[in-house]
């Protein structure tokens, strides 16, 4: 069980540098270029929403770890924006070498399952594949048409790509899309489906998320994560490390939670558990963060509105299995980043050992005994080494 921690816990450690990915389109807002990680985080989040348009068959757990993985190859190969010239065959040789080794990095079984998911997104033959192919083809088009004053050259490129390009196929196998980004290109004449519309208003507002800033830093120091992708991390850790859950969870619950769980930071900005401990400054965090749950999921059509606030409001109480993994899980991924990074947030907000324990051992050990076990000497070994113990 070590051996396997050990392997998971090293390709989680490397797949975090897809943060530093830049890809050419900008945030919805035109403050700079979104990164890999964020990006693969927005697209779960768009095959969530946007599920009831997948054609019959289409298995959604499958699509959101298409679209969590798709592009774990960068962090060998960097991203390659389709309008300029590629050689094409090279950067595929390129990624199905960084694909074995990234996956190469889990244990055999799991690696190869992983591996085999990429391959069959990239092959693009399966219904699975189709629908998540065509979820990221479909977000950098709406993210540009739909963002503040977006440059010509962006928009011209959104055009190319819709009329002759590689979203072409949205006619095919998101229509609905298709006809809105061609709505959006002519000028918003167009007739949109007012359910689809919603989804998008709701999928455009949640890029906010990659403004909010948390207390831990990257792996490297450099800045500070965001929450958005922050969540597509600890999704990956929950499906990793699913098999050392204190019990039987649903997968696709588990990561709808995680998908979900820090949207409202939008408006009430990020709570850090080292940072956030009165009972008078948690009333306000849940109370703001109601208030940010009734305006988010407020924004989607019925019954979905309520539906995703259900399962936000799951994860919140924590008492389903589903709930008390994610939690644990989000608990888990801040510990390897303040290793890495030197202690992070821990010396921020001069957090002593003790203090770890009750803020974050209690709830690990909660919904992954066998992590806490694997993680609590380490964490304990940085804190005697700098007199926190």
């Amino acid at each position: 069980m070590q051996t396997t921690l050990a392997q998971q816990f090293e390709f989680l450690n490397e797949i975090e540098r897809l943060r530093g990915v830049d890809r050419h389109n900008l945030l919805l807002d035109g403050s700079r270029v979104e990164n890999s990680a964020e990006h693969s985080w927005h697209l779960a989040l768009y095959a969530l929403v946007l599920a009831g348009h997948a054609p019959d068959g289409v298995d959604l757990l499958r699509v959101i770890q298409m679209l969590l993985l798709h592009d774990v190859v960068e962090v060998d190969v960097g991203d390659h924006p389709i309008h300029e010239a590629v050689d094409w065959e090279a950067v595929a040789r390129a990624e199905h070498a960084a694909a074995a080794r990234i996956f190469g990095l889990l244990p055999q079984t799991q690696g190869q399952a992983m591996a085999d998911l990429w391959r069959e997104f990239e092959a693009n033959q399966s219904k699975d594949a189709q629908f998540a192919k065509a979820l990221d083809r479909a977000q950098p088009l709406f993210q540009t048409l739909r963002g503040a004053n977006p440059p010509s050259e962006h928009v011209a490129i959104c055009r190319e790509n819709i009329e002759t390009g590689r979203a072409v196929s949205l006619k095919s196998h998101l229509p609905l899309a298709y006809d809105h980004v061609r709505g959006l290109l002519d000028g918003g004449a167009t007739e949109h489906d007012p359910t689809f519309t919603q989804q998008i208003t709701f999928l455009s507002e949640a890029d906010q998320l990659k403004h909010v800033l948390r207390a831990s830093k990257l792996a490297d120091g450099t800045r500070h994560e965001n929450s958005a992708e922050h969540s597509w991390h600890i999704m990956m850790f929950a499906w990793i490390l699913s098999d050392h859950a204190h019990a039987p969870v649903d997968l696709l619950k588990v990561l709808t939670m995680l998908v979900l769980h820090d949207l409202v930071e939008i408006d009430a900005g990020d709570a850090p558990i080292h940072g956030v401990v009165s009972p008078e400054a948690l009333a306000a965090v849940e109370a703001a963060e109601q208030a940010a749950a009734d305006r988010l999921f407020g924004l989607l059509p019925d019954p979905q509105n309520a539906e995703l606030r259900a399962i936000w409001e799951e994860f919140e109480a924590a008492e389903t299995a589903e709930a008390v993994f994610a939690k644990s899980i989000d608990r888990v991924q801040p510990l390897l980043l303040n290793l890495a990074n030197g202690g992070g947030s821990w010396l921020d907000y001069d957090v002593q050992l003790p203090q770890i324990d009750a803020r974050v051992g209690i709830k690990v050990r909660r919904g992954a005994q066998i992590v806490w076990e694997y993680m609590r000497p380490q964490v304990a070994e940085w804190f005697v080494t700098n007199g926190r113990a």
